[in-house]
């Protein structure tokens, strides 16, 4: 039939139809590529880990802030205390002193207390030039009596005006209005001004011993002796010791011959041999710290004198020094239960120089490269070369003027092996813990 004849062909092109249009079998090339670029990865990898192996390791280093705060230069050197006053005992009469009973660190009382004992010889009458020299005497005595009243109360004014300003500024800086530094100020100069009417009261009491002295031989001169048998006392000028004694024996003496030296214990300072490089920068009422005194604590004190002439000392090595007393007030109670003595060997730190914010760097992170200060900055963990310009230098700090700004970090004491550009990072701290 020609209709199934004619069916039969389109039934046999569907099937190659279909037969065309089925997936294609997978290629082997893309796996091929990948294996090709294994052994660039490989050698890639290993080139990498032959750099970092082969790459220079960090330098460990200690690292420090350059930081703000205050700062100060100190000097610090070695002296004594001494009694601030002391009074010389001397006979004001020709006569036979008797044997003094009394011996080094005898307690003495103003007006009390006997020192010495003299039997006058028989003065010569007829002798004008011993009567005029005990009336000069007398005269220099009550001169001296009223410049010392007229010290008294310029001292004692003075210590009224600066307790008045410490009890001021004691209330304003309750209120916020003044700085500790202000009322620290106010404190120092009440208590020395303290201390000088202090001085100037015992000046005035010297000076009225002296006149007795004076009006004493000036009644030998006149020919008016004590009684036959009665001696002539000297009694305690000051309340306090007998700090040395120089005629014990009883012997004939002359006017003027030492006995004995007194003086109190509590009315201390101390005496610094400075040299004068150092003495040139100390200025009156600078603070100082009295160290290594036989104390757990330092004592504070002030400077109250710096003596204009100089004086040649040779040290121990053999060097000629030019020396120069500076005299120290104690601001600081003495201490009670450890009591210091004349004589006794201190350590004072004086204070040369002082700022309260400062921008400062460790002089361990500092050194020379010609005439020029240098360090190392660890930026990034690299070292950096800068050069830095320095004002004051206490030996552990440095005054930063430029170069360096606060929150750089600095390393201390950088080792040979950095040089710019090396890498660094800090060095780990162990904390040992206690049990």
């Amino acid at each position: 039939m020609n209709t199934s004849g004619t069916a039969a062909p389109t039934t046999s092109r569907s099937t190659n139809t279909g037969v065309a249009a089925g997936p294609k079998p997978r290629t082997q090339r893309p796996r091929k590529n990948l294996r090709k670029l294994i052994p660039w990865v490989l050698g890639l990898l290993l080139i990498v880990g032959l750099y970092m192996g082969l790459r220079p390791k960090p330098v460990e280093v200690e690292l420090a802030s350059v930081s703000r705060g205050p700062m100060s230069l100190s000097v610090l050197e070695e002296g004594k205390t001494r009694i601030r006053h002391r009074y010389l005992v001397t006979t004001p009469v020709l006569g036979f002193l008797e044997r003094v009973p009394l011996r080094t660190g005898a307690p003495i009382t103003q007006g009390e207390t006997v020192l010495a004992r003299i039997h006058p010889e028989p003065a010569a009458l007829l002798n004008p030039r011993s009567r005029s020299e005990a009336e000069a005497r007398v005269s220099a005595a009550e001169a001296l009596i009223q410049q010392r009243e007229s010290d008294l109360e310029r001292a004692r004014s003075s210590a009224e005006l600066a307790a008045k300003e410490k009890e001021r500024t004691g209330s304003l800086r309750k209120s916020g209005a003044v700085s500790q530094r202000e009322y620290d100020a106010a404190e120092l100069e009440a208590t020395v001004r303290s201390r000088e009417l202090r001085s100037a009261e015992f000046a005035l009491k010297i000076a009225e011993f002296e006149l007795e002295q004076a009006e004493a031989a000036l009644l030998q001169a006149q020919g008016m002796n004590p009684p036959s048998g009665q001696a002539v006392e000297i009694k305690a000028p000051v309340t306090g010791f007998v700090l040395n004694v120089f005629e014990e024996s009883a012997r004939v003496i002359t006017p003027g011959t030492q006995i004995m030296e007194v003086g109190d214990p509590n009315d201390l300072e101390a005496e610094i041999e400075l040299l004068s490089t150092d003495a040139a920068n100390v200025k009156v009422g600078a603070e100082v710290a009295i160290e290594r005194w036989g104390g757990e604590k330092p004592l504070r004190a002030s400077v109250s004198l710096v003596e204009p002439a100089a004086f040649t000392k040779v040290s121990a090595l053999g060097v000629e020094e030019q020396r120069v007393n500076v005299r120290v007030d104690f601001t600081d109670p003495l201490p009670g239960e450890r009591q210091l003595g004349d004589r006794y060997r201190v350590e004072a730190r004086i204070i040369t120089w002082r700022s309260d914010d400062v921008l400062r760097v460790p002089t361990g992170a500092l050194f020379r490269r010609g005439n020029e200060w240098m360090c190392f900055t660890a930026e990034g963990g690299t070292a950096t070369l800068v050069k830095v310009n320095v004002g004051h230098n206490n030996g552990l700090e440095a005054e930063v003027l430029g170069g360096l700004k606060e929150g750089q970090r600095v390393i201390l004491h950088p080792p040979d092996l950095i040089v710019p550009g090396t890498r660094v990072k800090e060095r780990s701290r162990e904390v040992s813990g206690g049990s």
